[in-house]
């Protein structure tokens, strides 16, 4: 979409609508197998009458667990979401991975087998706002290695089935290096590495962000007023070298093109967040004069942008098509004004555009 213009394109002439010296930004996070299956051990379930002959395996039952985010810091304490929720409560322990394990959607098969077999343990902590728990897990030497095994990839809920081994590829962008999200920077998932090659080929410079994405990117909008919505915090950090070529290309008119609202994000609340502080970070103070935004490299990000923002850094972006009520469309209506954005939809729909994370996307300017 340029202006009040609407084109239908394939993917494949997405270079075309770049132009030389754009300066294209990913985000290349990569999804974590953070849904875990096991057992608790019962010790802070509520209790059920003993006259059931049945409460005992239910208070060591089935748990599912969705790493949502890792806590700065540590390895070992992790944010997750629970289920069955309200029976889990602090203090009780949580085991994932026995031999024994069945196989069948990653459940023991007997959970009154004792918890020194247990790949994974943790302690639940305590109990966030939104309702997810704080899990500390007991150290081990290869923690990522036994979550890749044991874990399963959270594909979104309305793809309404099991993932497969294909998922842990399929559900990852071509260029994800570093782990930690709970879901794809999905319009990161047109990109392959031929597209990639032509990008640089006409002249198109690339450079990398990080943003863990975690539950705030699909959080529904639930407040009457859009203000009082909060946000759930999510890890970023900018490499240097990408600091740089932003700078350089603001000084010099060129572009700065977000690929996904997560790069947004990231890119316009480091922004921020300097010009709120200028004390920070003088090695790339010397970008202020010049960028009038220098750059705080990693924290934590937890920005809302609707309607009414104005954007520091972000010339052009590419993004899927999302869910009504969400922060995402929010984000892509402050950018390109809700009109524009709803006659894009309303072209989409009737055009029999696909939505969502395996779905179709459109360009903005």
């Amino acid at each position: 979409m340029k202006g009040d213009t609407l084109k239908d394109r394939v993917f494949g002439e997405f270079p075309e609508l770049l132009r030389t010296g754009d300066l294209l930004v990913f985000n290349d996070t990569r999804v974590l197998p953070a849904r875990l299956f096991g057992h608790r051990s019962g010790s802070r379930a509520q209790r059920l009458s003993p006259a059931n002959p049945a409460s005992r395996d239910f208070l060591r039952g089935r748990v599912e667990v969705l790493l949502t985010r890792r806590l700065p810091g540590t390895e070992q304490c992790w944010q997750a979401l629970v289920r069955p929720g309200k029976k889990i409560m602090p203090g009780e322990r949580l085991y994932f991975g026995r031999p024994e394990d069945s196989g069948v959607d990653g459940y023991a098969a007997d959970s009154t087998a004792p918890a020194s077999v247990a790949e994974l343990e943790a302690e639940v902590l305590n109990r966030g706002e939104f309702g997810e728990r704080t899990l500390r897990f007991l150290p081990v030497p290869d923690f990522y290695a036994r979550l890749e095994r044991l874990g399963h990839i959270p594909l979104p809920p309305y793809i309404d089935r099991e993932d497969t081994p294909e998922d842990r590829e399929r559900y990852q962008t071509v260029y994800a290096r570093d782990p930690g999200s709970v879901a794809a920077p999905t319009a990161g998932l047109h990109f392959t590495g031929n597209i990639l090659e032509e990008l640089r080929e006409r002249g198109v410079e690339t450079a990398t962000v990080t943003l863990h994405v975690g539950l705030g990117t699909f959080s529904p909008i639930r407040t009457e007023v859009v203000e009082e919505h909060k946000i759930h915090t999510e890890w970023y950090q900018i490499p240097n070298a990408t600091a740089e070529l932003i700078a350089r290309a603001k000084r010099e008119g060129r572009r700065v093109v977000a690929v996904g609202t997560t790069t947004v994000r990231t890119l316009e609340y480091a922004a921020g967040q300097c010009e709120q502080e200028p004390g920070q970070l003088p090695h790339v103070s010397r970008q202020r004069t010049n960028l009038g935004y220098p750059l705080q490299l990693s924290g934590e990000a937890d920005i809302f942008i609707y309607p009414g923002y104005r954007f520091r850094l972000v010339d052009a972006m590419l993004t899927n098509f999302h869910l009504p009520k969400s922060t995402l469309l929010m984000l892509v209506s402050a950018f390109a004004g809700r009109e524009r954005v709803l006659k894009a939809y309303e072209h989409a729909v009737r055009e029999r555009y696909r939505f969502f994370s395996y779905g179709d996307c459109m360009f903005l300017e």
